[in-house]
């Protein structure tokens, strides 16, 4: 083979490879698994949280916690085994299924536990017993004793054991609880003292029961109304497109003319400072006395602050004018993504029910991570406690650390799960913009997304959750020091803290942000994590304007959506609820669909939002590899088209403006008249 010819070639080859690794974006070409070794180790992670529940449930901390044990480490309801240096321990309680506490008011508000003798009981009480002859008719009637294990049943009203080692009388009735077999007390105003502790406002028990009172009278209402928030927020995404041009101006409106009257009214505070100042000093001369020098100083500083205050004013005023000024033709791209926006979920109305998934995926997470949690709570060794006596158990050594662990599941799965809504929402708005026959997109858009990030994507998604959880989890320590230390530091430590906290969290705002678009870009080139986010990033700069535009109009606009919903649907709860007369019970149930109802909105207009932000990053990119021309047509809507078009026939207006100028000014140059003496050629 010729050797020119070989070379040739090998240069050839190494061309198209320096064109491949150029980074180009390809829309729905080629799909294949990203960021592969964080999906293992992501999936090694919730093996180990596998493994943590796995670890409760063979050491028994699973059934402590659902049958309960006795202060001498016994699990009722089972035959144990002997616990060394712990008397009364290794006793068969087959036949003992409950707890029964000898005292359940002693209570520790601090530890939030109670702190009386356990026993294991046959029978819980259902009557009131008043003294001990009661107790001991009904260990006599039931088998049931309800004194310690080594005092016998029929000798209880003549021990003397019988005031430290029986329950303190008068013995309330008490039932077991339906999944937790502890004798929980019928009247549960003992436990008083305890839900003052987590609650404050508990003292005025009729005041609580008249919340309560209105609550379950009002429970058709309540529900009616909570339907009703969730209806308004599904079609408040639909028609905001059509009234987002109205919010969009008076928002603008209401911003500058709110500037220019605060700057003016700041103004002229200060001027009628000056002259009153002037007037009452000129009449403070006059008088001798020591005491119109320090008034003379107040106004002073009060004149200084003013100034202060209207200069700081008129450069915001100045910087915000200009910035309208310059972002003033990037509100019609804010107002044609809110119009793109409500066909897409016209287009896919599975996405109205992907906040449905995202909330019960997470409910059912947190359920699970609060029920091991419980587990470790009495899972390990029996130990026991110095001030009390009792029996409790507790993990020691390196098992401690399975709680620090545990916490980490549970902020580092969190993000996965909202992750994973973002990804989803960001490949159906994906496979939308990129499909210029509309008519021909998959039947489930949304499924076809969900089998994309399952099948490619988990591992881009896991390590975008674990980037913000690495954020994360400093800023809650720092929050758990400033809480721990309130009082206690010094003005600057406590500067200091609050400070690195709020950088903490507008650092993680910008890398949700940043993640986000990372997705949407995976979404549309399958490419890894990193390189997803460099090159949102480079997109986003190129468009920095037009990204400041979209989140503050269109986030300000997404709130006053908000606001919106809680206000009509709080509306129809006051004239559903007049009917109620009393308002303290009214008030409670009120309250309760207010909160539901933001919160509905919340989840819903955030799905809208991050629809917004992935047809601006679909429109970024679309505009600046395509021009229209044959070969590299638009993929954008219609609306959207339109605002490209105006943008083009301003361009070329001031372009022609700037050519006419130019040559205005050439031709005056070339009409100049010539100088005396002097003649043509």
């Amino acid at each position: 083979m010729d050797p020119k010819r070989l070379s040739s070639s090998s240069q050839q080859q190494v061309r198209l490879r320096i064109k491949r690794t150029k980074r180009e974006w390809r829309p729905l070409e080629d799909r294949s698994c990203t960021d592969l070794p964080w999906f293992l180790l992501f999936t090694v992670f919730c093996v180990g949280m596998g493994s943590i529940c796995g670890f409760t449930i063979v050491t028994g901390g699973a059934a402590r916690l659902v049958f309960g044990y006795d202060s001498y480490g016994n699990t009722c309801g089972q035959r144990n085994e002997l616990i060394e240096g712990v008397r009364l321990s290794g006793l068969d309680h087959t036949d003992r299924k409950f707890v029964f506490f000898l005292d359940p008011c002693n209570i520790d508000i601090v530890q939030r536990k109670i702190k009386s003798l356990a026993l294991c009981v046959s029978l819980c009480p259902s009557e009131e017993m008043k003294t001990y002859q009661d107790l001991k008719r009904f260990a006599m009637l039931n088998g049931s004793e309800l004194c310690s294990y080594e005092l016998a049943g029929h000798k209880y009203p003549g021990l003397p054991e019988r005031f430290s080692k029986c329950p303190k009388l008068p013995v309330p009735p008490s039932k077991p609880l339906p999944v937790f077999n502890r004798c929980t007390p019928v009247d549960i105003s003992c436990y008083a003292k305890f839900a003052e502790a987590v609650v404050t406002f508990v003292g005025d028990h009729s005041v609580l029961h008249r919340l309560i009172a209105g609550v379950a009278a009002s429970k058709e209402i309540i529900i009616g109304l909570c339907v009703l928030a969730l209806v308004l927020s599904m079609i408040l995404m639909v028609i905001i497109r059509y009234i987002s041009a109205v919010l969009v101006w008076i928002l603008t409106s209401l911003v500058v003319l709110g500037s220019l009257a605060g700057t003016s009214v700041l103004w002229w505070l200060y001027i009628d400072h000056r002259l009153y100042g002037n007037d009452t000093s000129t009449k403070l001369k006059e008088d001798l006395r020591e005491e119109p020098k320090e008034e003379l100083e107040v106004r002073r500083d009060s004149g200084q602050a003013l100034l202060v205050y209207a200069v700081a004013a008129t450069v915001f005023t100045i910087i915000l004018l200009l910035l309208m000024l310059f972002m003033r033709k990037r509100v019609a791209l804010t107002i044609a993504l809110f119009h793109v926006a409500g066909k897409v979920f016209l287009h896919l109305p599975l996405l109205s029910l992907q906040p449905f998934v995202t909330f019960l995926a997470l409910l059912l997470f947190w359920i699970y991570w609060i029920l091991v949690l419980l587990f470790l709570g009495t899972s390990g060794n029996p130990v026991q406690n110095e001030e009390t006596a009792l029996t409790e158990f507790r993990l020691t050594g390196p098992l401690q650390y399975l709680t620090w662990y545990h916490a980490v599941g549970l902020i580092w799965i969190t993000e996965f799960i909202l992750a994973c809504q973002q990804m989803t929402v960001a490949g159906a708005v994906v496979t939308y913009y990129f499909t210029r026959d509309k008519n021909r997109l998959p039947v489930t858009p949304i499924l076809s997304s969900v089998v994309r990030l399952v099948r490619y994507h988990l591992g881009t998604v896991a390590k975008g959750a674990f980037i913000i959880t690495l954020v994360k989890i400093p800023r809650l320590f720092l929050m758990y020091i400033h809480n721990q230390l309130k009082g206690k530091e010094n003005a600057c430590a406590r500067c200091m803290l609050k400070t690195c906290i709020c950088c903490l969290w507008c650092l993680e705002k910008c890398l949700n942000y940043l993640n986000q678009n990372a997705y949407a870009a995976t979404a549309i080139n399958s490419t890894s994590f990193c390189t997803s986010a460099r090159d949102a990033f480079v997109i986003l700069v190129e468009n920095a304007l037009r990204v400041a535009t979209i989140n503050a109009i269109g986030d300000f606009v997404l709130f006053l959506g908000k606001i919106l919903i809680v206000t009509s649907t709080a509306f129809a709860g006051v004239l559903l609820l007049n009917y109620q007369r009393d308002y303290a019970e009214w008030l409670l149930p009120l309250v309760i669909v207010c909160l539901f109802s933001f919160l509905v909105a919340h989840c819903f207009l955030s799905i809208f939002e991050i629809v917004v932000d992935v047809l601006f990053l679909c429109f970024a990119i679309d505009t600046k590899y395509n021009d229209g021309t044959p070969g590299k047509e638009f993929f954008m809507d219609k609306a959207l088209m339109e605002f490209v078009e105006s943008s083009r026939r301003l361009e070329r207006a001031a372009k022609s403006g700037r050519s006419r100028v130019k040559e205005a000014v050439s031709e005056g140059a070339e009409m100049k008249p010539m100088a005396p003496g002097t003649s043509s050629a």
